[in-house]
């Protein structure tokens, strides 16, 4: 007897459980009258979207995740859903999927594995379960796993010897470069070690820091993917079984360096901007490479009409800088003003020469021009309720490269999580879509223009060599011993670890931003900005 089981890769709110209700239910009837589907998967805790946060400690908002299960299974009952929800059990909160059929809950499986590293804090909230919960849809047993419980080896082992013939699992697993690989590995090696097939959906859409890219997936007894649905896209696919053999169907391309990245990015801003009901978007365009990346991210995730950029010369830019700025504009189709700072640097200069009489001129006076720029574009992000968009790269804001209240100040960082030489890579693919970024705006060294003939190497080594170094230490938790014998000059290691400890407060108090990394900052690496700690030590 063939089974149909659709796949529904959904763009869900956190939080917004009215939304989410009515959008699960038009996704169930769609998946019924459009392609005939027996059963429904919707991803993990669907009826909140993840991660609800500390949301979950209000009563309220799981009572109404729990009514919103039930006006679910009411409006769409002639179609087996499966989805996930917050279940509150007495003094306990599960972290659950239920089976919803002919208007009622028919079962209801509690997550047994709580993740509780890097993005995930699931034992903050939830009490794990270990009990499976198997049931039939057309005379086949279908067995249910949630998310992390699919990464360990013997929940599909044990559904298999309980019945189940196919394993249904609910996921919002976040994007991260080549993520996409380790979900399927895993997936296939369990699949075909139980002789089960799997079907996986996985959540879709941006989440603040956190990127959901879909792929939802199906592999078969052998453990060979047979369905893949396309990444970043929202998507109700479904697959036929004859019997437990689920048949070959349209498999959407695996990842792809940069080009996926590129999408993450885009999708970021995208869902930030429209969830969080802003107008569209802003930022300052510089003519350098970082501000020119973020107006296209802009643009493609936005539309030109929603983007506004702004040109904020000083003495000390260059005149290339403003015509690379006013040709990314001119190529992107975004309004632009041209807002020189000079007056504004020279009131700050005049206010404070008497209490700087005597003192060398330094980095304060450098600042003053950044943040004077940072009061330009927020009041202009207040004026007209548009987001301002923060141009920082993850190089620059590991070692402090960056002004508090200055280019750091902003609502969203598209680039927070992208290393330097990974933005020109993302800036060249850009390019062989249409030609946004001037040529010459890749090939020219990188410079704050703070100061005359000022380039980033004056401070910092090159990229070449400190994004090598930036990730073993940030990512991989190398030690400086362990960096410098992977072959990196001493200085060069002893420097650039200094920038990354003394700098913990700056990150503090950046601005949210997309992770495409392993290892981002902020929910990834949490360190204390008081610490008697340092990665640098005295065996130099």
């Amino acid at each position: 007897m063939s089974l149909k089981i659709a796949l529904a890769q959904v763009n869900l709110t956190v939080g917004d459980i009215e939304s989410n209700k009515h959008k699960i239910i038009a996704s169930a009837r769609h998946a019924r009258d459009n392609l005939q589907a027996d059963l429904v998967l919707f991803p993990e805790l669907s009826v909140t979207a993840y991660p609800p946060e500390d949301l979950l400690f209000r009563a309220d908002f799981i009572r109404h995740a729990r009514q919103a299960v039930e006006e679910i299974a009411a409006a769409a009952p002639d179609i087996d859903i499966v989805l996930g929800y917050p279940e509150q059990d007495g003094k306990h909160l599960f972290n659950s999927a239920a089976v919803l059929r002919g208007g009622k809950v028919l079962a209801v499986y509690r997550k047994k594995e709580l993740p509780n590293y890097g993005v995930f804090d699931e034992h903050r909230y939830f009490t794990s379960a270990d009990e499976l919960c198997l049931f039939e849809t057309k005379g086949r047993a279908l067995g249910i796993t949630i998310c992390e419980d699919i990464w360990q080896d013997d929940i599909i082992a044990s559904n298999k010897q309980a019945g189940a013939e196919i394993i249904l699992t609910l996921n919002a697993s976040p994007f991260h470069a080549g993520k996409i690989h380790e979900r399927e590995d895993i997936v296939r090696t369990q699949a075909k070690a139980s002789a089960v097939p799997l079907v996986y959906v996985n959540q879709y859409g941006g989440q603040d820091e956190l990127i959901f890219d879909g792929a939802s997936f199906v592999v078969d007894q052998q453990g060979e993917v047979v369905f893949r649905a396309a990444e970043f896209e929202e998507q109700i696919s479904v697959v036929e079984f004859n019997g437990n053999v689920p048949l070959k169907s349209e498999c959407a391309p695996l990842y792809a360096e940069i080009s996926s990245e590129y999408k993450a990015l885009v999708l970021g801003v995208k869902d930030y901007v429209r969830k969080n009901g802003f107008d569209g978007a802003l930022l300052g365009l510089s003519g350098g490479i970082d501000s020119a990346l973020v107006l296209a991210i802009a643009v493609d995730a936005l539309g030109a009409d929603n983007v506004e950029a702004v040109l904020m010369p000083s003495r000390y830019t260059q005149d290339i800088s403003v015509d690379d700025a006013v040709l990314e504009a001119e190529a992107l189709g975004v309004k632009h003003h041209i807002i020189p700072i000079e007056p504004a640097v020279n009131a700050f200069n005049e206010m404070l020469a008497g209490v700087f009489a005597g003192s060398e001129r330094d980095t304060t006076e450098e600042n003053i021009q950044a943040r004077s720029r940072g009061v330009v574009l927020m009041a202009l992000s207040n004026k007209q309720d548009k987001l301002l968009l923060t141009t920082g790269n993850k190089s620059e804001l590991s070692v402090g490269y960056a002004t508090l209240y200055g280019d750091m100040a902003g609502g969203f960082a598209p680039i927070k999580d992208v290393p330097k030489l990974l933005v020109y890579k993302l800036a060249r693919y850009r390019n062989t879509l249409s030609p946004v970024i001037p040529e010459r705006v890749i090939d020219r060294p990188p410079s704050a223009e703070l100061a005359p003939d000022q380039v980033d190497e004056d401070s910092l080594p090159p990229y070449s060599v400190l994004d090598p170094i930036l990730e073993m230490y940030v990512e991989q938790d190398k030690s400086e011993r362990e960096i410098i014998a992977a072959g990196f000059k001493q200085e060069d290691v002893h420097r650039a670890i200094s920038l990354v400890d003394r700098n913990e407060y700056k990150r503090r108090q950046a601005p949210p931003g997309i992770r495409i990394t392993p290892k981002a900052f902020g929910r990834d690496r949490r360190y204390p900005i008081s610490s008697g700690y340092r990665g640098v030590h005295r065996f130099i």
